[in-house]
């Protein structure tokens, strides 16, 4: 009986040893990770207007002043370079957002570091969602606005591939040694956060079910 106890406390150990090996309930077995709960803006820091970030029924609401919320979490150290971000976003008539690649905490103005890829279905800015905003734009429209949609970003070595709901609608490859003139700003592929952008007070856009993955 002895022998048997002792056989059962250690399976038992073991079985929890590596059930630990995953700390991160929100994984999932292809190695999407959830950062945005829904509820809280744990693993997310706002810069110039926080007001402008809001939940509401679970989505992250955009809508106010000029902001970034950078991802600060866990996942990846916050510091990603090969990697895929996706996120379930509806976007108001009028409306203009970005999601941010290879970026930098900065607490004014429009980030000098890294690449937006755009959102937008109507607004004025001619740049439509899926651009990587001023060095590949894409002109078309693919999604109407108040529908929900999916925006799916692979970034793998000199590529970046958006694709919205599942379909590709741009492939951007960068110089292994781009000429980017304009100071400190560093508009290149490098590695870095990931942010979302609050574009103007006249700009609403909804974003739910963020998730990265690391590659």
């Amino acid at each position: 009986m002895k022998r048997l106890f002792t056989f059962l406390m250690a399976t038992a150990l073991l079985a929890g040893c590596a059930g630990s090996k995953n700390t991160n309930s929100s994984a999932t077995k292809d190695g999407w990770v959830r950062i945005f709960d829904g509820k809280t803006f744990t693993g997310w820091k706002a810069a110039e207007n926080p007001s402008t970030f809001t939940i509401q029924d679970g989505a992250l609401v955009v809508y106010g002043e000029r902001a970034h919320l950078f991802y600060e979490g866990p996942i990846g150290n916050h510091d990603f370079k090969n990697f895929e971000w996706k996120a379930t976003i509806k976007t108001a008539p009028g409306a203009n957002s970005g999601m941010f690649i290879h970026t930098a905490y900065q607490e004014k103005g429009w980030p000098n570091v890294g690449h937006e890829i755009q959102v937008n279905q109507t607004h004025e800015d001619w740049r439509k969602t899926g651009s990587v905003y001023a060095f590949q734009d894409v002109r078309d429209v693919f999604v109407k606005d108040n529908e929900w949609y999916t925006q799916h970003i692979i970034v793998k070595d000199n590529k970046v591939t958006i694709k919205v709901n599942d379909k590709v609608i741009n492939e951007y490859t960068e110089a292994t040694n781009p000429d980017r003139k304009g100071g400190s700003v560093r508009k290149v592929l490098n590695h870095g956060t990931i942010a979302i952008q609050g574009h103007d007070p006249a700009s609403k856009v909804l974003y739910k079910d963020i998730m990265v993955k690391v590659l």
